[in-house]
């Protein structure tokens, strides 16, 4: 994924400084734009195995066609910059012309930084109803975008319609649950869960427990670093993460207690009420898998 990341960024930083060029020339879209995405897609651009320009069909000529075990998977066909292609329908039409004239699945329309990707047919749907992705690298945040294109990898795009069904599915239950009132953070929280059945919070423990891991809430439930397993290690990893957290003077008054905790002996019931002192004061909670 860096690599498409990368790659993205360039294609963004190409076109505010030469916005001209790629609004008046297409050619140039399609060599310092599309071809720097498909490479960073795995793509050899320059190999006629698997990217073929100009590729004739009975409609006329698509700019690109993208070859699986020869055999035609996706037809592209790039305008220049000027073309806003997530809204003007004549070219969609145009490349669903060229893919259903010899029967290819997929279409790529793209200005080098807007992309649509259709499925060329299916009964009973329109052109508008098949369209798979809408992708703006100018107006989506990168991780979006780059997701995104990676459908068209030359390792994923075989199951290009299945991925993209996947996301739509998954972002449509994400925004439903949210209309449902349930928060942002809890939804990742879900998505990202680590948490074991034998996890208890810090009022649920009487000290003697040994610990395997260490959770702290803040705005979701993160793993710490424990630095022994043991409830004194606990502490000294709770103090350490609090002071990477805070700011100036409450992070060498923590660093203080954390070097002088580390050096003392410390019983159970002085270890269970520090840690409580700390939830309470920094407005934590606290979590053990044991």
């Amino acid at each position: 994924m860096l690599e498409i990341q990368r790659a993205v960024i360039s294609v963004l930083k190409k076109v505010r400084e030469h916005r001209l060029l790629y609004e008046r020339n297409e050619e140039a879209v399609k060599q310092h734009l599309i071809g720097e995405i498909f490479k960073a897609l795995g793509w050899s651009w320059e190999n006629p195995k698997e990217v073929r320009p100009e590729e004739r069909t009975e409609e006329g000529r698509a700019d690109y066609a993208l070859v699986i075990n020869d055999r035609v998977i996706a037809y592209l066909e790039a305008k220049n910059l000027s073309v806003n292609v997530l809204k003007s329908e004549k070219p969609l039409r145009q490349l669903a012309k060229y893919c259903f004239s010899h029967g290819v699945k997929y279409g790529i329309l793209t200005n080098g930084i807007q992309w649509k990707v259709v499925k060329a047919f299916e009964e009973n749907s329109t052109l508008e109803d098949r369209v798979l992705l809408r992708i703006d690298l100018s107006n989506e945040p990168l991780e979006k975008s780059s997701l995104k294109l990676s459908f068209l990898s030359k390792e994923r795009i075989s199951s290009l319609e299945e991925h993209a069904n996947y996301l739509k599915a998954f972002y449509w239950g994400f925004e439903m649950l949210k209309a449902k009132g349930y928060s942002k953070d809890s939804l990742i929280s879900y998505l990202q869960s680590t948490i074991r059945p034998s996890f208890f919070l810090l009022e649920h423990l009487s000290g003697d427990e040994i610990p395997q891991a260490l959770y702290v809430y803040d705005n979701g439930w993160k793993v710490v670093p424990l630095i022994e397993k043991s409830m004194k290690g606990v502490l000294l990893s709770l103090l350490l993460y609090l002071a990477e957290k805070a700011e100036k003077k409450e992070k060498t008054e923590l660093l203080e207690a954390y070097r002088h905790l580390r050096g003392v002996p410390l019983d159970r019931e002085k270890i269970m009420f520090l840690l409580k002192g700390l939830e309470k004061e920094k407005g934590v909670k606290v979590g053990i898998e044991i």
